[in-house]
């Protein structure tokens, strides 16, 4: 995928009845009989102008690009004898790619960290080999992307649909323009107007013509480079990068934030080098980093971090971790209030009806109710199953369990709990319960007494 190529759109001349003519300059390029034919297969002209309009909008050299390289690659695949190194070759050409386009124009585009002269030449020249487009208007895109991120001047927002962020949006000219954005610095920088004026160049000899070479000169297998190293790689270096826009705004969890469309999964960060963990890199776009965590999938970082070590990366930028904290905090107090949600708890203390002692031990003569911290439970059909037995249960019936239900005996689990029908007047419950505590407290100075004799 390269640059976008501007198309001139004519306006259509209309005649008195408000139908739009085919323009005089069509009719001078096509034959006659070629325009009686579109005539009979489209019907009335208006269909035919809309049929012209839309065929305007496509990029013709993306469209040809992004079709001929898979099907070349297909029939070079059928039709060549593979070799071990060339295949070899093939997937470390494809790394050095992505490199290229992953710690260089993504990385680049936001910022995240300061790249050396040679380090910065390093990957213009990779990246070029991707034939992604040049590192200012690939990062200008990107920056639209990340400032206007799911709105109409988003160039591939994921709002639209799957395929128009993976490869719609590179087809045809939309009729939004990107978001503007500030890119006075890739302006100044002499390397990126360097790649930028020589990009078609770099593409060709970076993305095709040396990967040919390369197996062809040193093993003598110029039909495997060419379709292996060459067109094959460059099909799948094109495809991970389109995932970025599409598979990483589609599958997934939201790990930091739920606002827009990126999302975290390890099979996306797997088929595009660490930029799996995009919903991360959405709400933290100036670090360095995709997968905060070490041993998380992104060899990006991992490639950034090592170039730091050896001098040719400086000021990286990591985001702290006590505000990566908070956002998956955040996400998880939301997610556990999703869950909550779902799960049907007992009525809140202050729904519950409130009744008098008296009523209490009335309604217990006609069904088996009990009184726990002051909150009344029907013990109908649970007495049968309770695990001390139903005698011990109903006992209880039209009195105060409190002791024996928080700890007398056993402390009961939350789930014995959650099965509140009313609560009892609190000076009721108050009165009740010190009463059932004196006679408590009776009993065992009367069994301290007996033992004593």
């Amino acid at each position: 995928m390269v640059m976008s190529v501007e198309h001139s759109q004519a306006p259509a001349t209309q005649n008195s009845e408000g139908n739009a003519r085919h323009s005089p300059a069509l009719k001078r390029r096509c034959p006659s009989f070629f325009i009686s034919l579109l005539h009979r297969l489209l019907g009335p002209p208006t269909k035919f102008n809309v049929l012209r309009s839309w065929i305007r909008q496509i990029i013709w050299f993306n469209l040809l690009t992004v079709l001929t390289t898979p099907l070349l690659s297909l029939y070079g695949v059928l039709t060549t004898t593979s070799n071990s190194n060339t295949i070899f070759f093939s997937i470390a050409y494809y790394i050095l790619n992505m490199i290229g386009v992953t710690a260089g124009k993504f990385a680049q585009g936001l910022i995240s960290y300061t790249a050396s002269k040679p380090l910065e030449l390093f990957l213009a020249v990779v990246g070029a080999g991707s034939v992604q487009g040049s590192i200012k208007w690939w990062c200008r895109h990107h920056r639209a992307h990340h400032r206007y991120t799911d709105t109409h001047l988003d160039p591939y927002g994921g709002h639209h649909g799957f395929w128009w962020s993976h490869i719609g949006w590179m087809l045809v000219e939309s009729k939004a323009k990107p978001g503007q954005v500030e890119i006075d610095d890739l302006k100044r920088n002499p390397i990126v107007a360097w790649q930028h004026r020589w990009f078609f160049h770099l593409a060709a000899v970076f993305g095709l013509l040396l990967p040919a070479a390369i197996p062809g000169c040193l093993w003598g297998d110029w039909r495997g480079g060419l379709f292996f190293a060459g067109l094959l790689r460059l099909t799948c270096v094109h495809h991970s990068i389109f995932c970025v826009n599409s598979l990483a705004h589609w599958l997934g969890e939201a790990s930091f934030d739920d606002k827009l469309t990126p999302r975290d999964h390890f099979f996306t960060a797997l088929v595009t080098l660490g930029e799996g963990y995009h919903n991360f890199h959405h709400q933290f776009p100036m670090d360095y980093r995709n997968a905060v965590k070490w041993y998380q999938w992104d060899p990006t970082k991992w490639f950034i971090a090592c170039c730091e070590i050896l001098g040719l990366a400086s000021h990286l930028q990591r985001s702290p971790d006590g505000e990566i904290r908070k956002s998956q905090f955040t996400m998880q107090v939301k997610q556990l209030k999703e869950v909550q949600d779902d799960i049907s708890w007992p009525l809140t203390s202050d729904e519950l009806p409130v009744i008098e002692w008296s009523d209490f031990q009335e309604q217990s003569e006609k069904r088996p109710l009990i009184l726990v911290a002051g909150f009344i439970h029907d013990v109908e059909d649970f007495a049968g199953r309770h695990p001390g037995g139903e005698k011990l249960v109903r006992k209880y019936v039209g009195k105060d369990a409190t002791t024996a239900f928080v700890g007398g005996v056993y402390d009961h689990s939350n789930a014995a709990r959650n099965s509140d029908l009313g609560k009892l007047a609190l000076l009721d419950w108050v009165s009740s319960t010190r009463r059932h505590r004196k006679l408590e407290l009776r009993g065992r100075l009367s069994m301290a007494l007996s033992k004593d004799k």
